[in-house]
């Protein structure tokens, strides 16, 4: 099978055909208030409404003629194979550290009793102590005398499925995250793209791989048109990462000519480029205003010998993008319209992460109301999502999709 059939994204607008989800799960619930910091969480979502407004968003998807593929279940149909199960319950927890042989002889053996899409959900959803036999006890003395919970931590943050790996062009970067908590969220598209029917005779090209030692998430890469990317060096994406990636995708012979370095404020609020800044239309994008103000951009284009030729960016956003996109002007539609107090609720819950699913015509949160009228003001489609237990997760639309397939904007 062609990389193309299965794999082909040339911009962030193109009218989408396929996309992958992750519909949250009981990982969820194995969040508490000691772990939050520790799993990247502000908040814990009601997994029971959480779940109905992540239907509520793949319906919409649908219900518009887009696939929806779940992570969760290509993951299962890609251990089918006995030893190919075997290898990533292996790999699954050497790289949960489960070293003790006691606790991993347990672990094994309680993995043994599911089946292939139930062990994924475990193992996506964390095992907790008190789920493994009294009688192991003796071998896992070492574990029951500690007072963490559990023995492979939930992946609470697994229905961003922005993140862990991104379709650019007709490959992928399947990326190694910034912090230990997410980066084992990684390995179900390995083993997707390695042995999945869909994916594995694609050979499909990695622009940067997971065992990489920069980091780079999916949150940080836009694809602003098939000759041009933008990617954000951020609070998880590192400056070297973006070198590697542009190396790769250059000498590919891609059609990518260009890509935007955007070096956005390093902290959690700014947390990826998709969480400030997105575009919804050929010559419209979303934008919170803090970054109007300190924001640098570089360009990255290829040279010879395989070198990178950079240079600094010296004008307004609005002017650099027009440049790039070929265009007399863009619109930056400010986050509830820039207004001090809107616009820092409207962006903690993600009023700038918008999912386009054709050009002009976007999914969004209610709860966002200031930015959504700014939108339809601007002649933009809205289909409006249910958003009060998802958004406590700190992603958007944009976050929680991986577009697999999108037509040519």
């Amino acid at each position: 099978m062609n990389n193309k059939d299965v794999l082909n994204v040339t911009s962030e607008i193109g009218r989408l055909k396929t996309v992958l989800l992750h519909r949250p799960g009981e990982e969820v619930e194995n969040l508490t208030p000691d772990l939050m910091e520790r799993l990247l969480f502000d908040d814990i979502p009601y997994l029971k409404i959480a779940r109905q407004e992540h239907d509520a968003f793949a319906k919409i998807l649908k219900d518009n003629g887009v696939e929806v593929l779940y992570l969760e279940e290509l993951a299962a149909e890609a251990i089918e194979d006995k030893e190919v199960r075997e290898r990533f319950i292996e790999q699954f927890l050497d790289e949960g550290k489960v070293m003790g042989k006691g606790l991993r002889k347990a672990l094994k053996e309680y993995f043994t009793t599911m089946g292939n899409k139930e062990l994924i959900d475990k193992m996506m959803a964390g095992v907790r102590k008190t789920e493994l036999k009294e009688d192991k006890e003796e071998s896992l003395s070492d574990m029951m005398s500690s007072d963490y919970p559990f023995v492979l931590d939930p992946m609470p943050n697994l229905y961003f499925t922005r993140d862990p790996f991104a379709t650019i062009g007709t490959g992928i970067t399947l990326n190694h995250m910034r912090t230990e908590t997410r980066n084992r969220e990684t390995i179900f598209a390995k083993y997707i793209f390695e042995n999945h029917p869909r994916f594995k005779d694609a050979e499909v090209p990695m622009w940067f791989n997971r065992d990489e030692d920069t980091s780079l998430e999916g949150g940080d890469e836009l694809i602003l048109t098939d000759k041009v990317l933008a990617v954000g060096i951020s609070q998880r994406t590192d400056a070297a990462s973006l070198e590697k990636l542009a190396r790769n995708i250059f000498n590919d012979g891609q059609t990518f000519e260009t890509i935007l370095a955007f070096d956005i404020p390093k902290s959690r609020a700014f947390m990826h480029l998709d969480t400030v800044f997105t575009m919804i239309d050929h010559d419209k994008f979303t934008i919170h205003p803090g970054i109007e103000g300190p924001l640098t951009v570089f360009s990255i284009r290829k040279g010879e010998n395989g070198e990178l030729n950079i240079s600094k960016e010296e004008d307004v956003l609005e002017n650099i993008l027009a440049k790039y996109l070929e265009l007399d002007k863009v619109t930056l539609i400010r986050c509830a319209g820039g207004d001090t107090i809107d616009s820092a609720r409207e962006q903690w819950n993600d009023g700038s992460n918008t999912l386009a699913i054709a050009p002009g015509e976007v999914i969004v949160y209610s709860r966002n109301h200031v930015t959504n009228k700014l939108l339809e003001e601007a002649g933009i489609k809205l289909h409006i999502m249910p958003s009060s237990e998802l958004s406590r997760g700190r992603g958007g639309p944009r976050c929680m999709s991986m577009p697999l397939l999108r037509e040519k904007a």
